[in-house]
């Protein structure tokens, strides 16, 4: 499935490179981490001087994951992932399609001479890499990387903490294979990673059965006190500003999943989170059914994403964000049923 010529170009570069540097999108996920992670403990295994960078501080969540410890703040620690840039020869950009996913790591790359491979599953990649393997078609960047990493004949450089990573990174993108995921072989996959070593219940219950006190409880008051129905109960709106997460004492990642609760309810189309930052309202959207809440992200909040899961930002209060979402989402929903039927 993936393109023999940009296989080919990668190798390439892979071979000349000795300094390897990895970064993802800000605020990364599962998929994110777990893709720049098991990346990481590949490259390691075959010798390369391998640092992951990611834009902001990885959510704590995820701490489990081999190799999260050795993680470069790049916010944090701005010099420092500049000269690992600099001096990188080769940059992986994985899970993420346009420079502004990676917030002021964009000028640092920017500046870097070093190739740069993007290997991503988000529509309209940019392009800004020597090679691009892009394809919204699979669940997961590490389903991708999974192929990509057997397609290079490195089957067997996926050792127990990378085969854990990738699986981490791909049950994250479909909420444990409950949705983007009815292509038989993502089951292969699975199981070749098992077969690896990858603890499928361990991962489970880290990544979607383990919560903080505080987490509970700030998840119980959102969907008790701050949960909307909106257009006959086609809609859901959950919103949440900083004083009310400071008072229970958020950490990121507290909220992760949130935005799918909703969609239980029986007639629910799509459901929207918003959460307050410090300088913009963070939005995401998630649908079922062919309802495109990417095309929505993108038309009023600046964002993108897939079909059923896409995202976005807002430069404005949370006020106005979500009087946004419900001056539209009846229009949107209408359009689509009737193009539906």
């Amino acid at each position: 499935m993936i393109n023999q010529a940009e296989l080919k170009r990668l190798k390439t570069l892979l071979e000349k490179a000795r300094k390897v540097a990895i970064t993802c999108h800000i605020c990364p996920d599962g998929d994110a981490l777990g893709s720049s992670l098991g990346l990481a403990c590949v490259l390691s295994g075959l010798g390369k001087d391998v640092t992951v960078i990611t834009p902001d501080s990885p959510t704590k969540s995820l701490s489990f994951l081999p190799g999260y410890k050795e993680i470069i703040d790049g916010n944090r620690y701005a010099d420092y992932a500049r000269r690992v840039f600099n001096e990188a020869q080769l940059i992986f950009c994985l899970d993420f399609n346009g420079l502004k996913r990676i917030d002021r790591l964009a000028a640092a790359m920017a500046d870097a001479k070093a190739p740069r491979v993007l290997i991503d599953h988000h529509l309209d990649p940019e392009d800004f890499a020597a090679v691009t393997l892009s394809y919204p078609s699979m669940a997961s960047t590490c389903e991708l990387l999974y192929r990509t990493l057997c397609g290079l004949g490195l089957y067997d450089a996926i050792d127990r903490q990378a085969a854990t990573c990738l699986l981490a990174g791909m049950m994250t993108d479909t909420g444990n294979f409950t949705y983007n995921a009815n292509n038989p072989e993502e089951y292969l996959i699975v199981a070749e990673l098992v077969r690896k070593g990858a603890d499928r219940e361990m991962l489970y219950k880290r990544l979607f059965n383990t919560f903080s006190a505080s987490c509970l409880r700030l998840n119980g008051y959102a969907m008790s006190e701050k949960y909307e129905q909106l257009a006959d109960g086609r809609a859901a709106l959950i919103t949440l500003t900083r004083d009310e997460l400071n008072r229970f004492n958020y950490s990121k990642g507290d909220t992760e999943g949130l935005v799918n609760k909703p969609l239980a309810v029986p007639g629910t189309v799509c459901s929207c989170f918003l959460r307050e930052e410090e300088n913009q309202i963070k939005v995401s959207m998630r649908s079922v059914d062919s309802f495109g809440v990417d095309s929505v992200c993108a038309r009023y909040f600046n964002g993108g994403g897939h079909k059923n899961a896409a995202g976005g930002e807002f430069k404005g209060s949370m006020e106005e964000c979500a009087a946004i979402f419900r001056e539209h989402i009846a229009a949107e929903l209408d359009a689509w049923r009737d193009g539906k039927s």
